[in-house]
């Protein structure tokens, strides 16, 4: 049995509020013994600063486009967004790859659910995927030949075919089927 739990059970509650005070006051203190002393003075050491980075490279030029092609210019964001002649399928271009989206009659599946939309990249991976590409006033295009971003975009009545004029890579688009080279 503890010191103050006697003092109480002994009916001398007076000592044991007294040792139980003295106790707590006794563990806490403001005052610090002893001397200050500096630690020895080191030479200031210069943050690193790291070196400037050189601007960016732009890629290198592409191809010139087709004669003939109709350039399309990229949104302040670096896309061409153009929606065929028939309505039925729009597609996002940039310098990287094309991706669009339709209610395509052989996709295959993706969770479940036939993929709306397809895209390819400049080195020719494909992925088929499920979702939307959003509301971005597309350009109409017509049967004709364009040029956007480094792609050639080939409208016709059968589907749209777009190259990537560096590599050679491209898919041609249509409700019924897409194909990639």
């Amino acid at each position: 049995m503890r010191l103050s739990q006697r003092a109480l059970a002994s009916g001398w509650p007076p000592l044991a509020g007294l040792l139980m005070a003295t106790a707590l006051v006794s563990g806490c203190s403001s005052i610090i013994h002893g001397k200050p002393e500096a630690s020895p003075r080191t030479e200031a050491t210069k943050p690193s600063v790291p070196k400037a980075m050189p601007p960016p490279t732009a890629p290198p030029p592409g191809p010139p486009p087709p004669a003939g092609a109709i350039p399309l210019s990229p949104t302040q964001n670096g896309y061409v967004v153009i929606e065929t002649k028939s309505g039925q399928a729009r597609c996002r271009i940039n310098a990287k790859s094309v991706g669009c989206q339709a209610q395509f009659t052989n996709s295959p599946l993706q969770d479940g659910e036939h993929a709306n939309g397809v895209s390819i990249t400049e080195s020719g991976s494909v992925q088929w995927v499920l979702g939307n590409i959003g509301d971005f006033s597309p350009v109409t295009i017509d049967y004709r030949t364009y040029y956007a971003e480094g792609w050639t975009i080939a409208a016709s009545a059968d589907g749209t075919r777009f190259t990537n004029e560096r590599s050679g890579h491209g898919m041609f688009v249509s409700i019924e089927k897409v194909d990639t080279y």
